[in-house]
């Protein structure tokens, strides 16, 4: 199991990590403080829920359109309307339904901002769990310039 946790994009591993973290919290918090206990778990774990597939069609957005060169700006800016369409689709349907609560909901979207937040936290949790550390960064080689001296010339002239 572990060994194909560690084939997943490690950034996307923490991510998804810190927002069931959240998810959990959120849940355990709202559990004190709601009135309807069942609908406030609906509404939240449909924003988790939204926030985990919204990182993974980010991850695949950015992967894509590092490949793309030229194209890649129109590909990522098309890729985020249409997350951010079915965002407000998913809010919609809550809205409409007249049942859960929107703000529950995008509660468990913006885990995904506290997720990010956290990440440095989940890194060193992984890195614990995969018993692995992280490399000591090192300054590159410098490199040596050729000075054309034309322009020096030109400039003593």
């Amino acid at each position: 199991m572990i060994e194909k946790v560690k084939k997943i994009n490690r950034a996307l591993l923490e991510l998804w990590i810190g927002i069931f973290f959240c998810g959990l919290i959120f849940q355990f918090a709202g559990m004190w403080f709601a009135e309807n206990k069942g609908y406030y778990t609906v509404a939240l774990w449909i924003g988790i829920v939204l926030a985990l597939v919204t990182v993974v069609h980010m991850y695949r957005t950015l992967d894509r359109a590092l490949d793309l060169g030229a194209g890649a700006q129109k590909a990522v800016t098309v890729a985020n309307m249409v997350r951010y369409a079915c965002i407000v689709a998913v809010f919609a349907i809550v809205m409409l339904s007249k049942v859960l609560n929107p703000l529950i909901t995008f509660l468990g979207i913006m885990s995904l901002k506290v997720a990010a937040y956290l990440q440095p936290f989940t890194h060193k949790l992984c890195n614990k769990v995969f018993h692995e550390v992280d490399p000591i960064p090192e300054p590159l080689p410098e490199e040596e310039f050729e000075v054309d001296d034309s322009d020096t010339d030109m400039e003593n002239r």
